[in-house]
């Protein structure tokens, strides 16, 4: 028995590029579609939000000198690349899709609105959210919060790369690190654990979405996330 009925997917842009780690792998993209596609078809409403930094990313380009708002809003239009491309992964195998962005490029897509996203998914089609927030200095994390909260999603699904939830240190450096099964967002703030930016952490904890972090390296991972199966870290406010 399905657990959530609206979900929104978070998915980073390097888990578009495969093993080459850059750029976008047409063979992933079609795995990520097929997962999708799998979650649709438990009558879940999906919504995903996408990242860049398998093309761009504003940060290092403001490291390298950048101006930093240039560089954000470069960031945003590898999001909207990132997204066609899973649209039409999507469409190729029958999944009604919609891209809205908060930046307006109407010749490609449609400028995010509210209202008629959740009436898209109220029709079993999958809205992409692409380039952020439409400003600067946002991260796509804090897009996901944001988006997540203003469509009432009853969770955000975290699909990480190279990582099957959430330490208290880096599992890679540290054989002796713990994974936790839990987590109220506090901890993730008191504790410095880098699952999100705090702004995102923030947003969730106030607007009591809950989040589940776990490992796309499976893409199978995506369904039995979105069931409520046992997998990864959950974080919320625990009883």
């Amino acid at each position: 028995m399905r657990k959530y009925s609206r979900v929104l997917l978070k998915l980073s842009g390097e888990s578009l590029a495969g093993t080459q780690g850059f750029g976008i792998d047409p063979f992933v993209v079609e795995d990520v579609a097929l997962a999708i596609k799998s979650i649709r078809e438990q009558n879940i409403d999906v919504a995903v939000v996408v990242g860049g930094g398998n093309i761009w990313r504003g940060l290092s380009g403001s490291a390298k000198g950048m101006d930093r708002a240039q560089a954000d809003y470069m960031g945003m239009m590898a999001t909207v690349m990132n997204a066609l491309a899973l649209q039409d992964a999507l469409e190729k195998i029958d999944v009604g899709t919609r891209v809205q962005t908060a930046i307006e490029m109407r010749q490609i897509a449609e400028l995010y609105i509210r209202r008629k996203a959740i009436r898209h998914m109220e029709k079993g089609r999958v809205v992409i959210f692409g380039a952020g927030t439409g400003n600067p200095y946002f991260s796509t994390d804090t897009t996901a919060a944001l988006r997540a909260a203003e469509i009432e999603a009853d969770v955000i699904l975290m699909a990480k790369k190279g990582t099957d939830g959430i330490y208290d240190k880096d599992p890679n450096k540290f054989p002796d690190a713990k994974r936790f099964a839990h987590l109220r967002y506090m901890d993730i703030l008191n504790m410095g654990l880098q699952v999100m930016d705090s702004t995102a952490t923030s947003l969730c904890m106030d607007n009591k979405i809950q989040l589940v972090v776990f490992n796309i390296d499976k893409h199978e991972n995506i369904l039995k996330a979105a069931l409520g199966e046992p997998i990864g870290t959950t974080v919320g406010e625990f009883e």
